[in-house]
Formats: C-alpha cells, structure tokens, sequence
C-alpha cells in the first residue's frame, strides 16, 4: 500500500482498526499468562498513531514510548512480529529481547520503544540531525505522552531542533494520566501546545480523536519539515480507556463514568460513522474490513504462540558490534616517523583525518565550534566544515547525548565532547539505559557508532566537580567502550579505532596529559582495543597503571632500577575491554602484582584487575596482590589536599619496595 492509499479514509479506519483487535488480542493474552510481563495497551488513542503514521515512509525514523504497539503497527509492522514479541518468541520484532516496551524494527524505520520517559524525543532530534548532515529529506518522529513534558529532555530536545531547524515532528499524546497521575495536577502550565510555542516551535492542539484532523495537521508539518522549515509540535488530546498496564487498578485516579462518557468518542467508530454519514463507502464493506482484520488478529496470534522462544546460547549476542575487517591494525608499533606530537595535537590529527574520510562525522559540544574546544580538540576544523559539522550546542548534556544516539541509529556518526567527564553525568540514562543498550535490544540490527570523549583526572585545583574519572563505573555496563589513553601515540591509534568501530566509545583523557609529547607515527595506524601496551619490560614484579599513574611510574621505575629493582610496567589502555591475558603472562614472569589507580579502590578497576588475576593466576603470585590508589574522597581545591588523595612517585616507588620485599 503506497503513501496515498495510506491517507484514504477507508485506510485510515483499517489500520485504526488493526491496532485496536491486537490490543484486544493481547489483553486477552495477558489474562491467558501469554504475556511475561507488562502490557500496555493503546485503546482508545488510536486515531494519533493512524493519522501520523500514514504520511511516513519506511525511511522516516520513528521513536516511541511504553505504550507503542500503535505506533508500530501503524509504521507498517507485521501484528505477527508484534504479538509474537509480547509472547516473548524469538520470531517477535525484538527476538524476544523487548516485551511490551521494547519494540524495534529498523527496516521499517521503527527505531524502538522505551520504558523510560522521554528519551524518543531526544533520539527523533538525532534522526532530524542525521538528516541534515546527510542531506536527505527524511523525517525524525517522536510520540511521547503528557507525562514526558514535564521532563528536561522535552525542554532540551524542542530547544536543540528549534535553533538547528530540523526535521522533526513531536506528538504528544496527551490522554491527561501520566502513568496514573492526573497531568492538570503536575502541570504549572497545562498546554503543552503552549509550551512548544514557547520553545519557537511552530505549535498546533488537535482532538486526539479526530484522525482526519491528525492526518491534515501531520502532512501539513511532515511538508514543513521536508521543506527545511523546522519542527512542528502536535498536541493530541486523547484518553486511554484502558488501565495504565493490564492488570492493573485504574479506579483510585480516575472514575468509571471517565472512561466510559469518553468510550462514546471512540475514534474508530466516530471515524466509521463519518464513513456512512459522508456516503463514502458503504456498511458492508466496513463489515467486511472488520472480519478481514478480526482473521488478521487470531492469525496472529496462532503464528505467535505457536513460534518457538529463543534459545539459551542467544542471550548473550549482539552485545558488542562485529569488527570491522580490512583496517591497518597496530599488532606490531610502526617502524616509521620519529616527530612528536603532544597527546592533544595527536587526538586532534585523527579526528581531522576521519572527518576527511568520513563525511557522517560531526562533532557536538559546548565551544567545539570556532573557538575550537576547551583543550583544543577540535582546533581549526570548524574552518574546514562549518557549523553542521562541528555544531556548537547549548548547556544541555542530556539533551545533546541522547540526540547523538538517535542520530547514531540513522547513520551518522556523532562525535560528543563534553569537556569534563563530570558533566556527562547529566546524560548518565541516555549512556546506559539507551545508547549501550541499543545494539543489544535490536539484536544487532542497528548500530551505534557513538563516540563520547572529555577530560578526567585531578589537577590544576580543579575541585570536585571538574576532577573524576568515571571509568570504572561506566566499565561495569555491557555495551560500552571505555578507553583511557597515556602517550600521544595510544592516544590517536585508539581515536581512530573509536572513529571506525560500530560500538559506543567512552574515550577519557586524563587533562594532565594534554601538553605532554611523544613519539608519533607518520603513517596510518590503529590500536584495536583489548590490547595492553607493555610500556616498560622488568623481571621483578608487574605494575598495573593507567593514564597519569603509568607516568608517576615511570618516575618511581628510574630510582627503582638502580635499587636492583626491575619494574614491568603494564598500561591497559582500554578497561572495556580489559586485556587481563597480557597481565597473567606478565604475573607468571615476576611473581608479584601491584595496581596504581589514581581512582579510589571501592568497587574499581583495581579491584577487577585484583579479582581476575586472583583466580586465574593465583599459582604465579608469590606474594599477596596490592593495590595503590586515590583515597575515597571527593576531590578537595586546596594544592596541599588535593596532593593527598592521589597516589604520587614516591608512593609508588614504597609499595613496590615493599611488595618486592616479601
């Protein structure tokens, strides 16, 4: 059925009309035990899905809510893969990965539901930016309920897409219950149109009953977006007549006459009656669409339970993105060029050698632009691409990560710098519950090329907020890269390979070592990750360091020879993944192990690398592991307390005196 044919009225009622005998199906289910866990079903709200969806192409991304089944069945998904989802079979639209709230079908351009609130709109802005860049006139659509508006991630979304005019079209549908809280109860301002009108976002309020209101106002914003107006915000003011999940109570928030008095303004039947009234078609042959569809409906739903459920050994694929083949890897250093480079100008030589390559590489962040970054990562590129391309963004970490995301999942490649890793825990949710995730819950069929880079590290008296490192947290979650570099020459192998790989990157660069210099290679070269540098050979004992730390060692090593002391010094480089072979083989020479982390020891990175090197190498050690790290304290200001938190040479230098000596 072509994009016309979708907009007909007789379409219009057949595809309202599939939504609402799924939904029905699938209450059903739920009572039977059919369906695992939550169900939360669309009745009553089906004239929005209907009336947007019939002017998107398959190449239009869509991004949903909780309550998404509408939307996706409206995007064009067969009822078969949705029902079968719910049932958790592995024939189901996310193999089984989703449920109810997880629905992903990238080859229709539906790019998953979300049980968290409000993430869609920030993914449609990325589809709306993926646009931009890559010059299409595709369209990035977010629904999303009342609930979400009063979330920062409305705000930021419908600021970013108003001032870069994308591509986006927003609908809320406002069935007035986020979850079970009246939203005229949480809501100092009760119109949302109001609200987008504030944003400078062209604004329209519609019954959300009336899908041939919907299907005007969607064509008339989908025709404005194409065009390069900018955005559109639709208000659909709909109920849901069904509970907030099957199962659930619904009479403690809202009353039984409610439901019923806006039951009498079903959409389907308004939109059936209009049919008869207008003489537009004729009773038969709605009653025919409506065994058509009822056969539709149980065909469905035999295909799904009859569908087998995914096997055991799948649970753990698709975590990570395949690697890419092809690509000059750094199994052996480069024999070639002796320049140096300080480990800022080297970053900044692989990104602009990427950006050269790659026309889908843009970068987002605060300064990035002219100025050309805080610690000038992006120096002299706006020059050379302008503003799409190294976009300037407003004070909005969220807002701009999970716009990266959605912008990842439709084929660009965002760069995010966001100065210091403090910050981009503003936008923690969209990292780990969105964008490490993403590859997973699709079962790999949509990618998520994100790189996310800024400075950790204590020094200069940058106090707490300026100072952490964050990689052991971020380590912890399936789905993520996590690299932290300490030599110029790591430091763009690994860039690059963040520039080339399909997986989400966390690339953190310690800011006292911005300046510091070091040999280069001149010719083209990548570090795979998982490959530990061994940046000093010793017979004596392994130390474990990262980024500054393997300097401070480097320091203690220089006395420590002479003491008849012979360190090997083992830089992991990456601690997602961590290459704990290179440390056994390493233990199993010197007997002895000691880990400097300038992070403190709860929960950390010290701690894995302990704890692996307990078990597997517990018959190479010839003495108890140890560990030196930052003290288990916010970063303080003043010189003299912030020495004291972090482990310096000569600290380093004792633990290893006494670990040798026993």
């Amino acid at each position: 059925m072509n994009v016309a044919s979708k907009t007909s009225p007789i379409a219009l009622y057949r595809t309202m009309l599939i939504i609402r005998m799924v939904e029905e199906r699938l209450a059903k289910s739920h009572q039977r035990g059919l369906i695992h866990g939550a169900c939360h079903t669309y009745v009553g709200q089906e004239a929005i899905a209907t009336g947007v969806c019939a002017h998107l192409d398959k190449e239009d991304a869509v991004f949903s809510t909780h309550r998404g089944h509408g939307h996706a069945l409206a995007k064009g998904m067969d009822p078969r893969e949705l029902i079968a989802e719910l049932y958790g079979r592995e024939s189901g639209c996310s193999r089984g990965r989703g449920g109810s709230m997880h629905l992903f079908s990238p080859e229709i351009g539906m790019m998953g539901t979300s049980g968290i609130v409000a993430p869609c709109i920030l993914q449609a802005a990325g589809a709306g930016y993926s646009s931009l860049i890559m010059k299409t006139r595709h369209v990035g659509v977010a629904f999303f309920g009342d609930g979400a508006v009063n979330n920062g991630a409305f705000h930021e979304g419908l600021n970013m897409a108003a001032i870069w005019k994308l591509p986006v079209l927003f609908v809320c549908e406002n069935n007035q219950f986020a979850t079970e809280v009246p939203f005229a109860s949480v809501a100092g301002n009760p119109s949302v149109t109001a609200r987008g009108a504030a944003c400078g976002i062209h604004s329209v309020e519609l019954d959300g009953n009336d899908v041939l209101a919907i299907e005007g106002a969607a064509r008339d914003a989908l025709r404005r977006a194409r065009a390069g107006d900018g955005p559109t915000l639709l208000e659909c003011k709909t109920y849901r007549t069904r509970a907030h999940a099957e199962g659930m109570g619904d009479f403690s928030y809202r009353t039984r006459e409610d439901v019923e008095q806006w039951k009498t303004r079903c959409p389907i039947a308004r939109l059936k009656k209009h049919l008869i009234d207008q003489k537009l078609t004729s009773e038969d042959t709605l009653h025919a669409i409506d065994l058509e569809v009822a056969a539709l409906t149980e065909a469905a739903h035999d295909f799904a339970e009859k569908s087998a459920y995914p096997t055991a050994d799948s649970a753990t694929t698709h975590i990570y993105a395949a690697p890419r083949n092809g690509l000059p890897r750094d199994a052996t250093p480069p024999k070639t060029g002796t320049r140096e480079l300080t480990f800022m100008k080297a970053t900044l030589e692989a990104l602009a050698e990427e950006m050269a390559r790659n026309p889908t590489i843009f970068v987002l962040g605060e300064g990035i632009g002219i100025r050309g970054g805080n610690f000038a990562t992006t120096s002299g590129l706006f020059d050379l691409y302008g503003a799409e391309r190294l976009r300037d963004t407003p004070i909005c970490e969220r807002g701009f990560v999970g716009l990266a995301g959605g912008a990842a999942m439709t084929g660009t490649r965002p760069v995010v710098d966001f100065m210091f890793a403090d910050f981009v825990l503003d936008a923690v949710g969209e990292i780990i519950n969105q964008i490490a995730k993403m590859q997973y819950m699709s079962s790999g069929r949509l990618k998520m090329p994100v790189l996310l880079r800024g400075c950790i590290g204590i020094g200069h008296c940058a106090a707490t907020h300026h100072s952490g490192s964050y990689y052991s947290m971020y380590a912890h979650f399936p789905g993520l890269r996590v690299i932290v570099p300490s030599s110029p020459r790591d430091a763009k192998g690994l860039l690059k390979t963040a520039l080339t790989c399909d997986d989400p990157v966390l690339f953190l660069e310690h800011r006292e070592l911005m300046t510091v210099k070091g040999p280069v290679p001149e010719e083209e070269y990548f570090i795979d990750f998982g490959q530990a540098a061994i940046v000093r050979e010793g017979a004596d004992i392994t130390v474990v360091a990262l980024a500054l730390m393997v300097h401070k060692t480097l320091q203690a090593c220089e006395g420590l020879s002479k003491e008849g002391i012979e360190v090997e010094l083992i830089d992991p480089r990456t601690v997602a993944p961590l290459d704990v072979e290179s440390i056994l083989r390493s233990v199993a020479k010197t007997g002895r192990l000691l880990i400097v982390d300038e992070d403190f020891a709860h929960c950390g990175v010290s701690a894995e690398i302990a704890a692996q090197l307990a078990d597997r190498g517990f018959d190479d050690l010839d003495a108890p592991i140890r560990r030196l790290t930052g003290k288990p304290s916010p970063t303080p200001y003043s010189p003299t307390l912030e020495t004291a938190v972090v482990p310096d040479a000569d600290a380093i230098a004792s633990a290893i005196r006494d670990l040798c000596a026993q």
